[in-house]
């Protein structure tokens, strides 16, 4: 089994929102995406898509870009990102989802092999560069659900078992190193964190080591379009 990411998608089948807007590389980006997938994800593989999936308002709109994917190799693995306005209601979701082979993660976590992976969206970390004094609220209720992801990744984890966090948002900036996210993240001795949301040309580390943790950024347009190889 092996683990590949590519995150921030950004589907739009029922909405007017052409992402080559954001410039030249974005033109056929889901093209792009579905080509190097098919390429290297087989039926035991996992993917790991961490958020702003659909730009669709809704469930419908949303489940029309899912089923785009359908046809992609493996088991797919999502969280919410902060554009996703269509997942609302996640026993709702679950029952809608296309197939067996969509997962999405909320305060909780799955377990693939010796792999269990958690998640949540969380938010923009003190020290970034969109934070304000009105963010901290809800940085911290999003602290709490990951307390709730690990809650129930402690309940299955066996001794060799690997741990993976998905996230949305980069959970520490460049100029503090150090969240609440981060602080989880090494208490319960995670192995990977894998996040999105960073696009064009805002610079953050495609992939970076902190306190043996490796941080892993997987936004579709950072990669290349390309999928990132996570273990």
């Amino acid at each position: 089994m092996n683990i590949f990411s590519i995150s921030d998608l950004h589907l739009s089948g029922m909405s007017d929102k052409p992402m080559a807007v954001f410039g030249t590389g974005w033109e056929n980006h889901f093209e792009k995406i579905k080509r190097d997938w098919l390429a290297k994800v087989s039926a035991d593989d996992v993917v790991l898509i961490c958020g702003d999936i659909s730009w669709g308002m809704n469930l419908e709109e949303g489940l029309f870009d899912l089923r785009s994917m359908t046809a992609l190799s493996g088991s797919k693995v999502f969280i919410r990102g902060n554009h996703d306005y269509w997942w609302n209601g996640i026993s709702k979701l679950r029952a809608s989802a296309p197939d067996s082979s969509f997962y999405f993660l909320q305060n909780d976590c799955v377990k693939f092999g010796n792999v269990i992976i958690c998640g949540s969206r969380g938010w923009t970390c003190p020290g970034s560069s969109d934070y304000s004094d009105s963010d901290l609220k809800i940085y911290k209720r999003e602290v709490e659900r990951f307390k709730l992801c690990f809650a129930q990744a402690e309940k299955i984890k066996k001794p060799d078992d690997k741990l993976l966090a998905m996230i949305h948002y980069p959970p520490f900036s460049l100029k503090n190193p150090d969240t609440g996210f981060t602080e989880l993240f090494e208490k319960h001795g995670v192995d990977k964190v894998i996040f999105g949301h960073i696009h064009g040309d805002a610079y953050f580390p495609l992939r970076s080591v902190k306190n043996g943790i490796e941080y892993v950024l997987t936004s579709c347009d950072k990669t290349g379009f390309f999928l990132e190889r996570i273990l």
